[in-house]
């Protein structure tokens, strides 16, 4: 009985010492991402995900916020890895020394979305005319109003009409909201905003292909959206899991991501074009 007893608890010590020792099962591995509210609301992620689950073990976990939140929980060591697109602003973040290895994987553009009866005339108009026939007719344009990826991208085209903001105009409706709600928002205003495609292609679908909104501006190639994956720099954040997000990056860059995201449609229609190399 001794023996017996002896045996057991000896046994147990070893797996314990194992357990401690060896690295932990892929149960027991979670990378938290900060992400952008259009990779959320569209349904990408909840493709993507498992897949990446299934391929390596690891559970994405994400917070889906304006890009500006995304870098900043990034930055006080709250996440592990980003996906965000606001290029310009990721690249500051890299030499500021937040992030660290920035690696381009999809891309979509921007457009303009109002009203049917388009009051403002901006249909098929350059983006620089669209905005100064709105700032002309002084007709509602909702702006996210949140320092997200796409209100940086908006105040740039105001910047580039030349005019001053128009941030304390009564007709400049700002809503500190997400994508989806700032669309919704400008459709009972009977007013316009922008978006990225993959998000109005959601609310369109979400509306049975007959949404209030339309796309009126599109194609210029300053609407270019792309969308990076970033690692949490570990120089910054000591407890950064950087391997895990390593590993996610190199993930969404190789073909299985890549053709998931090339698949994903809604109505038929693609939401992001994969462009990693």
């Amino acid at each position: 009985m001794k023996k017996h007893t002896w045996i057991s608890v000896a046994t147990l010590t070893l797996i314990l010492a194992l357990t401690t020792i060896l690295p932990a099962s892929g149960a027991d591995r979670a990378l938290m991402m900060a992400t952008t509210t259009s990779t959320d609301n569209t349904g990408l992620l909840d493709v993507l995900a498992p897949e990446f689950t299934k391929a390596t073990g690891i559970e994405l976990k994400w917070t889906a916020v304006g890009t500006g939140k995304a870098l900043k929980m990034g930055e006080n060591c709250d996440v592990d890895v980003l996906l965000v697109h606001a290029p310009a602003a990721e690249m500051k973040y890299v030499v500021d020394g937040f992030g660290i290895n920035r690696r381009e994987i999809m891309y979509n553009d921007f457009v303009i979305i109002g009203p049917a009866a388009d009051p403002a005339g901006v249909a098929k108009k350059s983006v620089k005319d669209a905005l100064g026939a709105i700032r002309a007719k002084k007709a509602i344009f909702v702006s996210r109003g949140d320092n997200s990826g796409t209100h940086k991208k908006e105040l740039s085209l105001w910047e580039s009409t030349g005019a001053d903001l128009p941030e304390k105009e009564q007709w400049y409706v700002q809503t500190g909201q997400g994508m989806l709600t700032t669309i919704n928002i400008a459709a009972e205003r009977n007013g316009y905003t922008m978006t990225d495609r993959g998000t109005y292609i959601k609310y369109e679908a979400n509306l049975n292909g007959n949404p209030p909104l339309k796309i009126l501006v599109e194609g210029d190639k300053i609407l270019l959206n792309q969308y990076s994956v970033l690692a949490v720099n570990p120089s910054n954040c000591e407890k950064s899991q950087f391997d895990l997000a390593t590993e996610f990056s190199d993930w969404l860059a190789g073909g299985q991501a890549q053709g998931l995201i090339r698949d994903f449609k809604l109505m038929g229609k693609q939401l992001f074009t994969p462009n990693a190399e």
